[in-house]
């Protein structure tokens, strides 16, 4: 199978690291084709940052041609854009915020996430809630580096990662912490060793899940719908071009 793993920020070292990652976890029949946003925040670390992603994650879907793949892994955890992606695409698409969670909360009852950026505390308490899992999210614990910096310098951030999980676990409840975001790719086995819970991340299970579903053919999307000044393959995806502005 072929499965589009999509970063909607614009950091190419990232999507680098995420597809190096997928590779040792997807099974020898997947190919990973990595593809990284044109356009947005190197680093989705806001609200802002995170609605223009979504707008690039639909673009970069539609840039590379929704004909030649057979799944979606959307490689940025928050999922900006998958509830419109999922619409369009007419193939399986999976986030590593919804899976990640998802995969957590079939295993315990109560689970924390920890992961970087300030503006991710309440974004993805958020997120959780509209997943039907705020009563099993114990807490979101969020470091002070970014994704982009945790990514960047992973052996640095392993002892803030560890203070942040044994928090989760002492202080709210956790009985499983999920790593969020493609800066803490490579982090699981490190942090395992250390605490006394399991630890997952979001990219492992998204690929499985896109694996079992890959094959079958499904759309929400009810177009086609007037668009101006998008990108000539997203107009063509969504609709047909205005012909005003």
């Amino acid at each position: 199978m072929r499965l589009l793993l999509l970063n909607g920020n614009t950091s190419q070292a990232m999507t680098d690291r995420l597809a190096l990652a997928a590779r040792g976890i997807a099974r020898p029949d997947t190919e990973i084709i990595p593809v990284t946003g044109r356009f947005g925040a190197e680093v989705i670390a806001s609200r802002a940052a995170y609605a223009i992603a979504g707008h690039a994650v639909l673009d970069a879907f539609a840039a590379y041609g929704q004909d030649k793949i057979d799944a979606v892994v959307l490689a940025c955890f928050g999922d900006p854009g998958l509830a419109a992606l999922k619409d369009v695409a007419g193939i399986p698409c999976f986030g590593m915020a919804e899976a990640g969670c998802r995969a957590a909360a079939a295993q315990v009852r109560r689970f924390s996430i920890v992961t970087g950026g300030a503006a991710w505390g309440p974004m993805l308490t958020e997120y959780a809630a509209s997943l039907g899992l705020a009563e099993q999210l114990a807490s979101v614990r969020v470091l002070e580096a970014d994704g982009g910096q945790i990514g960047a310098r992973p052996e640095a951030a392993r002892e803030a990662i560890y203070q942040a999980a044994v928090k989760a676990i002492t202080e709210d409840g956790a009985e499983l912490i999920v790593l969020g975001g493609a800066g803490m790719v490579g982090q699981i086995e490190p942090l395992a060793a250390r605490i006394s819970v399991p630890v997952i991340d979001g990219l492992t299970p998204a690929i499985r899940m896109a694996e079992a579903a890959a094959g079958s053919r499904q759309s929400a999307w009810r177009g086609p719908i007037a668009t101006s000044n998008l990108s000539a393959e997203l107009s063509a995806l969504i609709g047909q071009p205005s012909t005003s502005s």
